[in-house]
């Protein structure tokens, strides 16, 4: 059976609207054009058979072939290097921004076109191009056809693909275009994947080599305002690229990962759908997004929240929505698709959009009070609303139990981050309370909020264990709560939060400077980590804070990408990728690492 590539072993190309995945094989192994959490046309990914788009030199992999890979600065633009020994030839991959675009426009209008483009370097090096689109993860197969101009059309069901090159004589297979052909130095070919629905206008045609270039142009015009000042520039505007490349450009909604159903750990079952954009990580992702300089994304990102969540009712306010604002994100199983690595189920949404999370106001609130200078005196009818309604909701649910920040599907519990959660709505409520109009009431919130301060420093710890623990009662340690320090419930310098921290590094941290959830989580958990960050340098430890940092960015793939989790035994990254909170806990720990008290 053919070996399944590393998770880490695969670069992201975005345009903003869409991404896909390309190994150090030279193989796309994932696209969904239409949107991030579309349906695939390329899904090699999840499973051998569900399509692929491969472009290498023959016998990629064998004796004597190295790999470099680098992306152009500040883009998602990215260039591998194969050195084989009959020479060197560079691939070049992106997806094509639209012509002309700069600025803000990035990913408004994308044409959904990938582009690949080789390079002779030196000698002469024999390709291999084979492309195998299998539409509606992998149920579909194609019928392929020549056109008057070369190009190759694959059409099935709702997709249609235009397989384009110049320079090439592609002929049509049965199921797949195969083609070998030779490069040598100086040459240059272009191909190009063109995507439209079946039903609505033609796929682009474009000169893959021209819009190469533009897309490159129109990634450092947009990257060039968002001017970082602090520690690890080069880490930080990196990250601030991804999230941008996980930002879909129409609605501003950030999706929190790829990819779907990468696994925790390989042969198990918690593998879900991460292409949705979460309230939870709303508050740290627009903490990241000022920090790197992205006001444009941060106002945008603000918006595309307090229209998602709408009137506020009885019902508790999802945790995640689609990335225009669906709410319904049923999850179900593509029985077709074996898994990564045959770690199944693969789910297509996420029912985590039912469970009820009571720290999803908080993060709201919190962002709301960031963004309050920006945001004016006295807030508009829809804002006050919003604010005044998950107030209310906090003040009435508190007490309730919930699945936690984890999104655990088992029994409902009380929550310690949860509490800190409802804690931090109320706080940030009464610091609000003189923009709300008539129908704020800070004394009852700041009643309430004290209560709920007092549950949670009599429930939640545990003297025995000298620590916070997971939920009121627990003895189960959990990474959860290092966020105290980060939301300012309690200082890192208090005894609690010290002890606390000391016991979680003990217990949960490694030499690697990774950080799992909890006892019994097989993986490093890359945001908990650079939580650990922030908290030493809050408790004054700038200098371990300094080296844990740098082992942690250390864990990233060669071209500078986070999963969600880093496997303890082999160090190989777990989880969907690329993983927003892992490039957010990066930013946002080179600035506490810059400015300890700035937030």
């Amino acid at each position: 059976m053919e070996q399944q590539p590393a998770i880490s072993d695969y670069g992201f190309l975005s345009d903003s609207r869409s991404g896909a995945l390309v190994g150090k094989d030279g193989s796309i192994d994932w696209w969904c054009p239409h949107r991030f959490d579309g349906a695939s046309v390329f899904g090699r990914l999840l499973d051998p058979h569900a399509g692929h788009f491969r472009l290498a030199p023959v016998g990629v992999g064998g004796q004597g072939h190295r790999v470099e890979r680098a992306y152009q600065p500040d883009t998602l633009v990215l260039r591998t290097v194969h050195h084989t020994p009959q020479g060197s030839v560079a691939v070049t991959d992106a997806l094509a921004a639209e012509f002309g675009a700069r600025a803000h426009e990035l990913g408004i209008n994308s044409p959904a076109v990938l582009i690949r483009v080789v390079e002779g370097l030196s000698g002469r090096v024999r390709m291999a191009l084979d492309f195998a689109p299998r539409p509606e993860y992998g149920l579909l197969t194609p019928y392929l056809h020549e056109q008057p101009d070369g190009a190759i059309a694959a059409a099935a069901g709702p997709v249609t693909l235009l397989l384009r090159s110049a320079e090439l004589p592609l002929r049509a297979g049965r199921d797949r275009v195969t083609h070998e052909f030779e490069v040598s130095a100086g040459q240059v070919i272009g191909v190009d994947v063109a995507y439209a629905a079946t039903y609505g206008a033609p796929p682009v045609r474009l000169d893959p080599v021209a819009a190469l270039a533009d897309t490159v142009l129109a990634w450092e015009a947009y990257r060039e305002p968002h001017q970082y000042p602090g520690r690890y520039p080069a880490q930080v505007r990196h990250s601030a690229t991804v999230l941008t490349g996980l930002t879909y450009a129409r609605s501003g909604a950030i999706t929190a990962a790829l990819t779907t159903s990468l696994p925790e750990r390989i042969g198990g079952d918690r593998n879900y759908d991460y292409r949705f954009s979460w309230l939870r990580d709303f508050s740290m992702t627009m903490r990241a997004l000022w920090v790197a300089a992205c006001p444009h994304e941060a106002s945008r990102l603000f918006a595309w929240v307090s229209r998602s969540i709408g009137r506020i009712g009885d019902e508790p306010v999802p945790v995640l929505f689609g990335l225009e604002g669906e709410r319904d994100l049923t999850e179900h199983d593509c029985a077709q698709l074996r898994g990564y690595a045959g770690s199944g189920p693969v789910r297509i949404g996420n029912d985590a959009w039912q469970q009820r999370q009571l720290d999803v106001p908080g993060e709201v609130l919190s962002a709301v009070w960031r963004l309050r200078d920006y945001l004016g005196g006295t807030f508009d009818g829809e804002l006050r609303e919003m604010v005044l309604g998950l107030t209310e909701q906090v003040a009435t649910t508190w007490h309730l139990p919930d699945q936690g920040m984890w999104e655990a599907r088992g029994p409902e519990k009380h929550y310690l981050s949860s509490k800190v959660l409802c804690w931090l709505t109320m706080d940030r409520a009464v610091r609000l309370a003189d923009r709300l109009g008539e129908r704020a009431d800070p004394d009852r919130w700041a009643r309430i909020r004290d209560e709920i301060r007092d549950e949670v420093l009599r429930r939640g710890w545990n003297e025995r264990m000298g620590s916070f623990t997971g939920a009121f009662g627990s003895a189960e340690l959990d990474a959860s709560a290092l966020f105290l320090p980060v939301v300012h419930f309690l200082p890192a310098s208090d005894p609690r939060m010290r002890s606390t921290i000391k016991v979680v590094e003990r217990e949960l941290g490694t030499d690697d400077g990774l950080v799992r959830r909890w006892s019994t989580d097989p993986a490093g958990f890359v945001l908990c980590s650079f939580w650990l960050v922030e908290c030493l340098v809050l408790a004054g430890e700038r200098r371990r804070a300094k080296e844990l940092f740098e082992r942690v960015i250390g864990q990233a793939n060669d071209v500078g990408l986070f999963s969600e989790q880093i496997d303890l035994t082999t160090g190989v990254q777990l989880g969907n990728t690329p993983q927003a909170l892992s490039h957010i806990g990066l930013i946002n720990a080179a600035w506490r690492l810059t400015e300890p008290y700035s937030f």
